[in-house]
C-alpha cells in the first residue's frame, strides 16, 4: 500500500471520481440519491477539492494498492487545535484489508508533525458500520453535531475523537 498526496488536477480528478463512486455506493442505504448528488457536488467534486486544497487548508491523499490501483482516499486539515479528518473513504471490495488501519497510521503521524495531539472526525449517526470500525481504531464519541448544509438537507452526525498525545 502507498500513500500519494493528492497535488495535481489529474490527482484531483481521480479523488473526485473515486468519492462519486464510493459515495453511490456506501450511502445509498443512508441518505437519499438527492442528498447524495447534492453532497458530491458540493464537497467532493473536482471543484470543490480544488478548492479545499487552496483556500481551505485541507490535505488530500490517494490509498494506492500494490498493484498500482487507486482503493480510497482521505483529507484532513488542521482546524480548532485538534486535526480534523475530513473524509476517509475506501471502495467497497477493498474494505476490511487493513487500508483504513494504515491510513490511520500514516495521520497520526501527520498529526504529530503539526504538534497535534488529537484527531477528531464527524460521522452520521446513521453510518452503524463506519461508527463501529472508528470505534475499534479507539475514536470515542464526544457530541453530536446536526449541521444544515443547504437545500433542505442536514448531517446529523456523531463528533468523534482520537487522543494520539505528541
Amino acid at each position: 500500500m502507498e500513500i500519494i498526496e493528492v497535488n495535481s488536477k489529474e490527482l484531483i480528478e481521480k479523488t473526485a471520481s473515486l468519492a462519486d463512486e464510493i459515495w453511490r455506493e456506501h450511502y445509498v442505504n443512508i441518505i437519499s440519491i438527492a442528498q447524495i448528488d447534492y453532497m458530491v457536488k458540493n464537497l467532493q467534486s473536482v471543484t470543490a477539492i480544488s478548492n479545499q486544497i487552496s483556500n481551505e487548508k485541507y490535505s488530500y491523499f490517494l490509498i494506492k494498492d500494490d498493484n498500482g490501483s487507486y482503493e480510497g482516499y482521505f483529507a484532513v486539515a488542521p482546524k480548532d487545535g485538534c486535526l480534523f479528518l475530513s473524509k476517509i473513504y475506501v471502495r467497497k471490495e477493498s474494505r476490511k484489508k487493513g487500508y483504513a488501519k494504515k491510513s490511520l497510521e500514516f495521520i497520526k503521524k501527520f498529526a504529530k508533525s503539526l504538534n497535534l495531539d488529537n484527531i477528531v472526525l464527524n460521522v452520521s449517526r446513521d453510518n452503524a458500520g463506519s461508527i463501529e470500525a472508528y470505534k475499534k481504531m479507539n475514536f470515542k464519541i464526544c457530541g453530536e453535531i446536526d449541521l444544515d448544509i443547504g437545500s433542505g438537507f442536514y448531517m446529523n452526525d456523531y463528533k468523534m475523537v482520537l487522543q494520539i498525545g505528541t
